[in-house]
């Protein structure tokens, strides 16, 4: 299991690093990308709000005044949003070493992206799958570049609903979260496999917040929303923990000299919910590796983008 007590401190040093943190503005992106930048990694804030980006950056040096922050322009529910900052991002960083997709969105009505995908499925996962493949060559030009998958502890009760993939007929709040967030940790593996497949250096990993107080968190059931009241809030220490903590199973896929491709890190305490960051078990579904493969094909086709991975040298 590793390091059971792991603080942002035993993370590798990142100078001469470049990292991406999607969704970078608020909650746990923001902190991770401060993490990211206290330990001298140059880092940019791909976000779809350039102003609270802006603000961000402005608060993250505040914190860390000599940090390299840049900002980007990034809409993870639009292809096209997502090809013109992989553009971006391409004409200015030769080299990416760490990428983490960590933008996210829970909507409580279905909704439907500009591409047609259902709402959650498409920010979630399709635009992040999309947003990886085109900025893939970058990342393997690491000497040990890490791509990092942001699922959550709720991918366990998640289908696939390959038949009905915008959930016309089967919507709910639920399950449309769930299906993106088991959709992402399918992903990672499946990445990793293929990284390995052809000897790269690069890894694919997967971590999730646990209950960080966030805009998603609040938005997953009434049954929780009630942990944001005042009066109730010195009661959710029990299982709700603030973004600073909730970014370390994060910050320790990144940057944890041991980490290795394929693993999933999360919260080490109650329920997963809190506390410093350990390895955890994925679902069995998860590590179906037919579904894994089936679900690749099925983003590439919905996204048009397809992974270029070639053998190593030996």
């Amino acid at each position: 299991m590793g390091v059971a007590n792991w603080s942002l401190e035993q993370g590798a040093p990142q100078a001469g690093r470049t990292a991406v943190v999607t969704g970078a503005n608020t909650g746990v992106g923001l902190e991770v990308a401060r993490g990211l930048a206290t330990l001298g990694a140059t880092v940019v804030l791909a976000c779809r709000n350039t102003e609270a980006a802006a603000a961000a950056r402005h608060d993250i040096l505040r914190s860390a005044p000599a940090a390299h922050i840049d900002v980007v322009q990034l809409d993870v529910s639009d292809l096209a949003s997502v090809r013109a900052c992989a553009d971006e991002l391409r004409a200015g960083y030769p080299v990416i070493d760490i990428l983490v997709n960590n933008a996210g969105v829970m909507h409580q009505t279905r909704q439907l992206t500009v591409d047609g995908f259902e709402g959650d499925f498409g920010t979630n996962f399709l635009g992040p799958f999309a947003l990886t493949g085109l900025l893939l060559d970058r990342v393997l030009a690491s000497d040990v570049g890490r791509i990092i998958a942001v699922s959550s502890k709720t991918h366990r009760s998640g289908r696939i609903a390959f038949d009905d993939l915008t959930l016309e007929g089967s919507f709910t709040a639920g399950a449309a979260y769930t299906q993106s967030k088991l959709a992402q940790l399918m992903a990672c593996y499946e990445l990793q496999r293929r990284l390995e497949s052809v000897g790269s250096p690069t890894i694919s990993l997967a971590a999730h917040p646990g209950g960080t107080r966030t805009s998603i968190l609040r938005e997953q059931s009434g049954a929780v929303r009630w942990v944001f009241n005042r009066r109730a809030r010195y009661l959710t220490g029990w299982f709700t923990q603030g973004p600073a903590a909730g970014a370390l199973p994060m910050l320790r896929a990144a940057t944890d000299p041991a980490a290795v491709g394929g693993q999933f890190y999360g919260p080490g305490g109650r329920f997963e919910q809190i506390g410093p960051p350990v390895l955890v078990r994925a679902a069995g579904r998860a590590q179906d590796v037919d579904a894994q493969q089936r679900l690749w094909k099925v983003a590439e086709e919905l996204t048009g983008v397809t992974y270029v991975l070639t053998r190593e040298p030996s």
